[in-house]
Parts: C-alpha cells; structure tokens; sequence
C-alpha cells in the first residue's frame, strides 16, 4: 500500500482471498461479538480458507491465552489452532523480554493471556509490587478486575518501575453494547502516577512486528472493524486493509476519517473476502459505485441513484477523502447516510 493519501476506497477484479495470502483477521466486532459469531463469518472463513487462503487472528485482547481463543473458534465452526492465534499479550512480553533481564519478575495487572506470553518468553509473573518487579504490565483483565489491581500497578510505576501496556483501546465490543476496554483501565494508572505506558498492541509497529513474524505472511491483507487500531495498524505496517462495517465503525466515522484511518477496501462483512471490490470512478465532480453518485457540496455530502448501500458508502467516501485531502471531512453527512440506512 502506497503512503500517499488515499482519496478513495480501491477496487479489485480478483477476490480479495486470491489477491492476498494471508488475512490477519481481528476477533472482536469482526468474527465475533459477545462469543457469538458474526453472521456470514463462519462460511465466509471456511471458503477463503478452502481457497487457499490462511487465515490468522490478530486479537487485542490479552486475556485470553492463543488456546483458549483457537478453542472458542474451533467451537463456533472455525477450526483454528493455537499458532493461529497472534495477541497483544505476545507482542508485549516480546517488547518486555528485549528491554529487562532473562528471568526477571514482571508485575501483571490483567489476565491469563498476559501471564502465558511473560512465561513463554522466560519472564516471571507477579502479583505485587512488593516482589521487586523489572517491569509492570498492564492488558485486559475483563469485567472482574479488582480496582485494587490499578492500585499495585500505581505503587510500582511511581517508583520507577518501567510500565507496558498490551494495548489501549478504550472500548471493546460486547453482545451488550461497548464496554470499557483495556485503554480506560491504563487511564486509571495514568492519572494516578503521570506516566505514560510502552504500548505494544495495535496500531503500533511491535503489534504488526509480532503477527509478521509468527505468519510469514508475504501478501497480508489486514480484515478490521476499528479505524484507530486495525486500519491504523496496517497504514503503519504498510499493508493493504479491508474495513468491515460489523463492529464499532460508523459511517460518519468512516467519511470523516483522517488518511492513517482510510482503509484500502470497504465492505458489510467478511463475504467481502470472497470478492472482488467495484471500483470507484470519477464523474463530473462527484464519484460513482454500484448505482450511487455522490457529490461534496458547500455544506454537505450529497448522494444520488440506488443499489447496493455498501456502494453508496464507497462513493461517499472518496467525495469526502477527496474535499478533505490530508485532514478530515466536516461536511453534513446525516442525509446521504440516511438514504443507505446509516
């Protein structure tokens, strides 16, 4: 993927499952939400994979260790194995092990996932500040953290142990809704101590570092529902992304996102693996996918015909990547949105 500001979404005449060799899929809001498969994902994943396409999970989420998420696909109908399963529990402990001693005993505020990574690159896991930890580690702990946790993170970090966090998303997706994430539990410590974390998950070079080295993936293709982390993740890696629209993406954010934020490809969900992607042309002075135009106006995006409403969306945002160029679209975007269902 170029670095030069992209102004529109791109098209494919191949499937994207041909095109690439590998997918590095995020879990969360992209095959799942709340333990419970997204639809289209489980047949979606069993063709591109019978195609000939490997499939790897690039997960966030520390807690749960690469076995117990290999087993909760496997169990949705995904057959995966734990090697397929990359974390930003990995990418942290790999971060951790290069800066600390062998052997050295690091502080783990968060779970399981956490704890596994730190022994598998030979670290030792502890509870307490008192310990005499080389470092603290910070990674998603789920609903059930004790706050006093965040307390024996502060101790430590305010005498000047290094702190790392697996990652800081603010949310995570939930079958109930959006939920804190692991980066408003690293606020916590924030403000408490007035540091600031290492940071290894996405959208950070030792996430795509970590997932590059584990797949020996040549052609990846980067399959996200996040802009700041997965789409962001592969501007920084410089790799081409798909942006499916099943977790916390919206259309006005998808229009007003900044260029490390504009994916390569735009589609509903993970059949848009199983495809090629239209293209998006030039007309006049707006933008034409599918049966849609759309136009930036003085004060608002405009969008013409009928379709398929994905394509609307397509057009939609190379009218407002275009008028927005290296910054953001502030133009009124509720009406064009609204005629697509968004």
């Amino acid at each position: 993927m170029s670095q030069s500001v992209r102004t529109r979404p791109e098209g494919s005449g191949r499937a994207l499952s041909e095109a690439y060799d590998t997918a590095l899929l995020d879990l969360d809001g992209v095959v799942y939400a709340g333990g419970h498969a997204i639809a289209h994902a489980v047949d979606s994943l069993a063709t591109a994979r019978s195609g000939g396409m490997r499939l790897a999970y690039v997960t966030n989420n520390a807690l749960r260790t690469p076995d117990a998420v290999a087993e909760h696909l496997t169990e949705l109908g995904i057959p995966t194995g734990a090697p397929d399963v990359i974390t930003s529990a990995q990418a942290v402990a790999r971060l951790i092990a290069e800066q600390v001693p062998a052997g050295a005993r690091v502080l783990v505020i968060g779970g399981e996932g956490l704890r596994v990574a730190l022994r598998e690159r030979g670290l030792e896991p502890v509870e307490s500040a008192d310990d005499d930890p080389a470092a603290v580690v910070q990674g998603f702990g789920g609903p059930d953290l004790p706050w006093g946790r965040f307390a024996e993170a502060s101790y430590a970090v305010a005498r000047g142990v290094p702190w790392y966090a697996s990652n800081t998303d603010l949310t995570i997706p939930s079958g109930r809704g959006i939920a804190p994430g692991n980066g408003a539990a690293v606020e916590v410590v924030r403000i408490a101590t007035g540091a600031e974390p290492q940071v290894a998950g996405k959208p950070l070079p030792p996430m795509h570092r970590e997932t590059i080295l584990r797949t020996g993936a040549e052609r990846p293709l980067v399959v996200g529902d996040r802009l700041d982390t997965d789409i962001e993740g592969a501007f920084n890696g410089e790799v081409d992304s798909l942006l499916v629209l099943t977790g916390v993406t919206d259309g006005p954010q998808l229009l007003a996102a900044p260029p490390q934020h504009r994916p390569t490809f735009v589609d509903a969900d993970l059949r848009g693996l199983l495809t090629g992607q239209p293209e998006v042309t030039e007309a006049g002075d707006g933008f034409c996918c599918g049966g849609w135009t759309a136009t930036a106006g003085t004060e608002r995006l405009e969008l013409e015909g009928d379709g398929e409403a994905v394509d609307g969306l397509r057009a939609l945002c190379a009218a407002a990547w275009t008028v927005a160029g290296e910054g953001v679209c502030e133009l009124d975007s509720g009406k064009a949105l609204a005629r697509l269902g968004w």
